[in-house]
């Protein structure tokens, strides 16, 4: 029997790894999980959580697997990058840092087009890790879905990044306001688990207690959130990728690379006009969506989270003894155990 470790430093790591504990388990395997002390305590009561290095070790995975930008290098296991969200060049920058190499990780499990040649390439040069073309696990959980409950009148989600300098969180809330008082829309607004500004959130609970129609929940719930809304509302977040796997509309204030998939405006003013653009989407509108969804996932069958493990089984039989020794990363990894610590110290159960 194999056991995996699944490493949750933030919220969004539950709906990216649940469904790869889902085939965990079909294949009557084990999984246990480490939540990181900035991570909230989401597991259910049969989910197996470890509590510290000792247990981590006795439990003795094959894999720690991470959708986050890091991984304790004295875990043990290969260790497994499975992302947190889809390239999308946020800034106007040259390489997105999504391709940012960190030396923690041994596999790459890649999503499609929009990744896997960049990081074959980053392979070939480095040769310490190895790319597999996977799909995103986390996509399996949107497949071979019951049609969504009735809804009474449009529901939009607003979901804004969390970088300052990009969100459009501190422009929108009167805009908000104003468009749950006058139109017959209800609203669900959700926050990147980055986005913690207390004054920001407190705007954002105020808005809700005011307007009735509008409902702030902190966690956003992946494909459960999208299924209970039409249109999202955002500005240059990954999430977006996501929502467009839904085949549904999404207006974006400002996007940095806007195009024909988007509804892309450049003042809060408009947001009301292009909500209704999107509530009627063109027929071009929905072909620019499904071309741009296929460049960022080429894996939309289910077996995404197949893929991983499959990939976990090939390095560790045909690939690990021929790679190069990871980077040294000596101050990253006091930094690690520094980390440690404090997560120990805060037990967040």
């Amino acid at each position: 029997m194999k056991r995996y470790l699944l490493f949750a430093s933030h919220s969004y790591a539950f709906s990216i790894l649940r469904p790869l504990q889902e085939e965990i388990f079909r294949r009557g395997d084990e999984a246990a999980w480490w939540l990181e002390y900035s991570c909230p305590n989401l597991l259910m009561p049969d989910e197996k959580r470890l509590h510290s290095l000792k247990e981590v070790r006795q439990y003795n995975p094959i894999a720690t697997i991470a959708p986050g930008n890091w991984v304790y290098p004295f875990f043990p296991g290969v260790k497994v990058e499975v992302f947190h969200g889809y390239p999308m060049r946020k800034r106007i920058e040259a390489v997105d840092d999504h391709f940012t190499l960190r030396g923690w990780w041994d596999i790459y499990c890649t999503q499609g087009p929009s990744s896997t040649p960049f990081f074959t390439e980053l392979a070939e040069k480095e040769k310490y890790f190895a790319i597999y073309e996977t799909g995103w696990c986390k996509i399996d959980s949107f497949v071979n879905l019951p049609p969504e409950p009735h809804r009474d009148r449009p529901c939009i989600l607003y979901a804004p990044t969390f970088s300052k300098g990009l969100s459009s969180a501190w422009v929108m809330p009167q805009t908000i306001r104003n468009l749950a008082l006058t139109h017959d829309w209800d609203w669900i607004i959700t926050f990147h688990p980055l986005l913690t500004d207390p004054i920001l959130i407190n705007t954002y609970e105020q808005l809700a207690n005011d307007c009735p129609n509008v409902h702030f929940q902190r966690i956003n719930e992946g494909i459960k959130t999208f299924r209970q809304s039409d249109v999202l509302l955002c500005d240059s977040s990954s999430i977006i990728v996501e929502y467009l796997m839904t085949d549904k509309p999404v207006v974006t204030l400002r996007n940095t690379h806007p195009g024909p998939y988007l509804i892309n405006i450049q003042t809060p003013d408009e947001t009301g006009e292009a909500i209704e653009r999107a509530l009627n989407p063109s027929d071009a509108l929905r072909v620019a969506i499904k071309e741009y969804t296929s460049y960022h996932e080429a894996h939309r069958d289910g077996k995404n989270s197949a893929g991983v493990l499959e990939a976990i089984d090939d390095f560790i039989h045909n690939k690990q003894r021929t790679m190069r020794r990871k980077p040294a990363n000596t101050w990253r990894k006091i930094k690690m155990y520094i980390r440690y610590l404090k997560t120990i110290l805060s037990d967040n159960d």
